[in-house]
């Protein structure tokens, strides 16, 4: 059992750490908002919000929470239609429904969606955020948000949109693009295997320090490559302590009575806490105390942050797998390095943002790309057909929903075509049959599972009707934990029509846990004939 450490003792790991969790929490931050259609700062805020507050209240050690990649679908989509403060107002009705779901102890929510429908939610996301970067990446020819981009997202149609952003090319932002795909290529298949130092300084910091470098020397001496302002960030300068809290934006509460405000505030609430209660789940395994998160804990924290992001102008928070999986590699012990790293953002918003200013978007579009591929890999897909049928399908049915529809609509199949093969492995599963061929007559042997319900009756029912005329048939129900009405109502039925297929019934049933008893059963005395108990097998019951 681990210690428990003071916080002042852990510093010398927790401040390291979260430097290089800052490292990767900046340019995400930014690229988050990038792919959300958001205000760059709003990304800023939540990644303050995340680290401060969240990190304050949670009792995640090595947890890290901000914008994520997993909602970034869903507020693009509302943004198309939804002003950006009546979207405010949506996380923060998302944030107090979160508070709700700790208090109702919905921490275990998770653990009832089929693994296949979140690993297809994942790899769905990161094939949209991939396709929906690339055009970026290359420098589309246009405003981040102008006319061209409404049209084509207005009709839901994304590969429309990325053949027609194609035709917009920036000799610059290509030049960004390949620079900063062969970094963060280096860092993730060579450098950070061959030396500390390359996991110390991550990949997306180097990616946003060369876009920076390269537009201060195009501007000096090669021009015709320069980036013009609308493919930068655009983080407002603040001239004072007054302007600074003024460039804050604020929810529009005259839209409380809106009920499509409610159901977007619903989604980001159970998509953003579902992504939680995943990524913790995920924390907690690489933790190596192997300390657990209390999950209800978490989704108090996660509401409280949503609920002061959404005041003050920031996109919903979650807790996130890059950022905490980052925290744990750079050696954190404790919350302290996610709080530190949410104070050194807090800090570079506040006296740095003419730096930020300088940073190209097809920069922070291939971070995005690679967290796109990172989502949805060619492994995972290879993985998941390798486990079979039953997991690969609902995979891929949720990917699809996803990409062609819609987040929600997509994990909803996901979990009814996964549930779906759960009935099916019920139905086929619910017994054992055994033949075998004694005296010139077949005696037959069918074993009921632990666990019988309803939905087993019509595949019992198919394998007693199967059964053929003069044989001997017993029915073993030692191993019995519990036997729906509708199953024995039907192997009652049976046995009283045996008798006219001269079929002999012998049932075992079920008598506590060290016994079980033997019955036969004769049509014409129209009772059992004997009882008879029978010892069941230990390493068996």
């Amino acid at each position: 059992m681990m210690k428990k450490q003071s916080i002042f003792s852990t510093l010398n790991r927790d401040i390291p750490s979260s430097i290089v969790v800052l490292f990767v929490a900046l340019p995400l931050c930014l690229g988050i908002a990038l792919a959300s259609g958001a205000p760059l700062f709003s990304g800023l805020i939540a990644g303050i919000v995340g680290g401060i507050l969240v990190g304050a209240i949670s009792k995640s050690a090595h947890g890290v929470s901000g914008p994520a990649a997993g909602l970034a679908v869903i507020i693009l989509t509302a943004l198309i239609t939804t002003p950006f403060e009546t979207f405010l107002l949506a996380v923060v009705i998302g944030g107090i429904i979160q508070i709700i779901l700790g208090f109702l102890r919905a921490g275990i929510i998770g653990y009832y969606f089929p693994l296949s429908a979140i690993n297809g939610m994942l790899a769905g996301i990161g094939i949209i955020i991939f396709i929906k970067q690339l055009p970026f990446a290359f420098g589309y020819d246009g405003e981040w948000k102008g006319p061209d981009y409404h049209a084509c997202m207005s009709d839901g149609n994304t590969f429309k949109a990325l053949m027609q952003y194609f035709e917009h090319i920036t000799a610059g932002a290509v030049i960004i693009a390949i620079i900063s795909m062969a970094i963060l290529l280096s860092w993730e298949l060579y450098l950070t295997k061959k030396h500390k130092f390359f996991r110390l300084i991550q990949g997306p910091i180097v990616v946003v320090a060369a876009g920076i470098i390269f537009q201060l020397l195009t501007k000096s001496f090669f021009s015709q490559y320069h980036l013009s302002h609308e493919y930068l960030v655009h983080v407002p300068v603040a001239n004072s302590v007054s302007s600074f809290f003024g460039q804050f934006t604020f929810p529009d509460f005259s839209q409380i009575g809106n009920k499509e405000v409610y159901i977007l505030g619903v989604t980001i609430a159970l998509v953003a806490s579902l992504e939680t209660l995943l990524c913790v789940e995920a924390t907690d395994k690489l933790d190596p105390h192997k300390r657990v998160t209390p999950t209800n804990r978490e989704l108090f924290a996660q509401g409280a942050g949503n609920i002061v992001s959404g005041m003050i102008g920031g996109l919903a928070i979650t807790q996130v797998i890059v950022r905490s999986s980052a925290n744990v590699q750079a050696g954190a012990e404790s919350k302290i390095s996610a709080i530190l790293h949410g104070f050194f953002l807090l800090i570079c918003v506040a006296f740095v943002p003419g730096i930020l200013n300088l940073i190209p978007l097809p920069a922070l579009a291939c971070i995005l790309l690679m967290v796109g591929y990172k989502l949805a890999k060619p492994a995972l897909f290879v993985k998941q057909y390798r486990l079979g049928w039953e997991q690969f399908v609902p995979f891929i049915v949720t990917i699809l929903g996803i990409v062609f529809e819609d987040l929600l609509i997509g994990l909803a199949l996901g979990c009814c075509v996964g549930s779906a093969t759960i009935l099916i492995r019920n139905f086929k599963n619910s017994h054992f049959l055994h033949k075998q061929t004694s005296d010139g007559k077949q005696q037959i042997k069918i074993s009921l599972s632990e666990d019988v319900t309803f939905l087993n009756k019509g595949a019992i029912i198919k394998e007693l009707a199967a059964i053929p005329n003069d044989s001997y048939l017993t029915i073993d129900m030692s191993k019995c934990a519990s036997i729906d009405y509708d199953v024995r109502e039907a192997i009652g039925d049976f046995i009283i029509s045996a008798d006219d297929r001269n079929i002999n019934v012998k049932v075992i049933q079920p008598l506590g846990r060290s016994s079980a008893k033997e019955e036969i059963y004769s049509k014409k005395l129209d009772k059992w004939v004997y009882a008879l108990p029978v010892q069941s097998n230990p390493s068996t019951d």
